[in-house]
């Protein structure tokens, strides 16, 4: 894939800093009021799945006309359904340890929050983590560590080989991301070598300054060592990377902005696109009271998932439980490709469910509390085809490989069917009988109306061998 990325001010060289703070302000202040036919100018490229520029992201933020939104919305559904066809990917997040040496204002996990219960999961509690979400049908997960010496690369990858190797009845986990610090090179490679998919890193803000007034303490206090993690990453040869911003730190179009600058830097460097973006809003946590002063209201959230949705056509859009469901339902229609389903994120909560929160034992509020059975209810019920695919990651379609088929929109060929597959893994061995009568309904829908003969009949026989018994089947 030949990307063609803008050049700014400041030159993108790997790993090297990108981010000028002035030139994303003039782009939000040069474009104020645009005009309805340059918003549907910007709307009309995206929608033949062009990465949008600064210029034009900047024009749909500054967008306030509400017919003008709506096109904004409309245009985003028609560019995911065109990508990402019906589809909805689970997964679920499991925290591993929670020490912590830096001091975030925002997050429970800071190390000046002594009402915190610190707890590092050893090998045997793992296990048990991962057999109860396996139970509930779970293939997908990603790990979750603070950044703590005693969470190094070595104990990362060793943490992922323990997942992997967790096998209950038809449960496995095929796909282990990872939330964790930085690393340097050396370290990356440690981590790639135990067979993660995806290495998130989220910069939180990409403003400066707020960045150094909210992270008060630690190696994480350091903007350029965080902003250059990606890279580092790259350097060793993880090409799955997630980039993400903390909504609610600063003005959320400077850091929507921000997002789509650091695509540009992958683009020019690695020829190669972030494989997620995620945006969570700052939730409340121990010991954090939220300012409001840069607040993001549930109008502009969804708003700026439909501008992110149409910024970067070809990147997964990853919404969890920190959003009510209400929310999360709104914006699967526009954007959201990915969801967590049947969250918990205390330490040792799946294992030890309990009917309350408890924000002195996890790193934040979650608001979306429903079961991954129910999460699959509603997704079934409102068309969607819930997947737990694995397959380009095993496949090796990473990186600029799955970036060939993913940004012409080609990767729906495979998505669909695949989600239909593991859908079907998921009705014969878990399901209620109620949900796997609708399950199979739905796939039969989609089956009926499939555009490609040949391809269906493949699909068929598949199916028919997970019926059979068989599993992990893909194309």
């Amino acid at each position: 894939m030949i990307y063609q990325p803008q050049k700014y001010k400041i030159e993108d060289k790997a790993m090297a800093p990108f981010i000028d703070p002035n030139e994303i302000w003039d782009y939000i202040n040069g474009f104020k009021n645009p005009s309805t036919e340059r918003v549907l100018e910007v709307i009309d490229r995206a929608l033949n799945k062009n990465r949008l520029t600064l210029e034009e992201t900047a024009v749909l933020v500054n967008t306030t006309d509400p017919a003008l939104i709506e096109a904004i919305k409309d245009g985003a559904r028609k560019l995911k359904e065109q990508v990402y066809g019906r589809r909805i990917v689970l997964f679920a997040p499991l925290y591993i340890g929670n020490y912590c040496t830096n001091n975030c204002a925002y997050c429970g996990f800071r190390t000046s929050n002594k009402d915190q219960l610190r707890v590092t999961l050893n090998k045997e509690e793992i296990v048990k983590e991962v057999e109860t979400l396996e139970d509930a049908g779970h293939k997908r997960l990603i790990l979750v560590f603070g950044e703590h010496p005693e969470y190094s690369a070595k104990f990362i990858a060793e943490s992922v080989c323990t997942v992997y190797g967790v096998k209950k009845g038809f449960g496995e986990i095929r796909r282990v991301n990872i939330n964790a610090a930085p690393f340097d090179v050396e370290g990356f490679m440690t981590i790639k070598e135990a067979g993660i998919g995806t290495y998130q890193v989220f910069q939180e803000t990409y403003h400066p300054e707020t960045y150094l007034e909210v992270h008060q303490g630690g190696k994480k206090r350091d903007y350029d060592w965080r902003l250059t993690a990606l890279d580092r990453a790259q350097e060793a040869g993880i090409d799955d990377v997630g980039i993400g911003t903390l909504l609610g730190l600063y003005d959320w179009r400077f850091e929507i902005l921000g997002l789509v600058r650091h695509v540009n830097h992958f683009e020019a460097v690695y020829n190669v696109g972030p494989h997620t973006i995620s945006f969570p809003r700052i939730k409340k946590a121990s010991g954090y009271a939220i300012d409001q002063k840069y607040a993001v209201s549930d109008a502009d959230f969804t708003k700026l998932v439909a501008i992110l949705r149409l910024a970067v056509p070809y990147t997964g859009l990853i919404l969890t439980a920190r959003e009510p469901s209400h929310v999360r339902d709104e914006v699967l229609q526009f954007g959201v490709s990915q969801i967590d389903g049947g969250t918990n994120i205390e330490m040792k909560g799946y294992s030890n469910r309990k009917p309350e929160q408890n924000l002195n034992a996890e790193q934040f509020e979650i608001n979306d509390n429903r079961s991954l059975q129910e999460v699959m209810t509603e997704l079934i019920e409102k068309e969607y085809i819930p997947s737990f695919c694995t397959a380009c990651y095993r496949l090796n379609r990473t990186g600029e490989h799955f970036m060939e088929f993913s940004v012409p929109g080609f990767i729906k060929r495979f998505c669909q069917p695949n989600a239909m597959l593991t859908l079907a893994e998921y009705l014969e061995d878990y399901a209620s009988d109620e949900i796997k009568t609708k399950g199979y309904r739905l796939i039969l829908d989609n089956l009926e109306h499939y555009p490609d003969d040949a391809f269906k009949e493949k699909l068929i026989e598949r199916l028919d061998l997970i019926k059979k018994g068989q599993r992990d089947l893909s194309f």
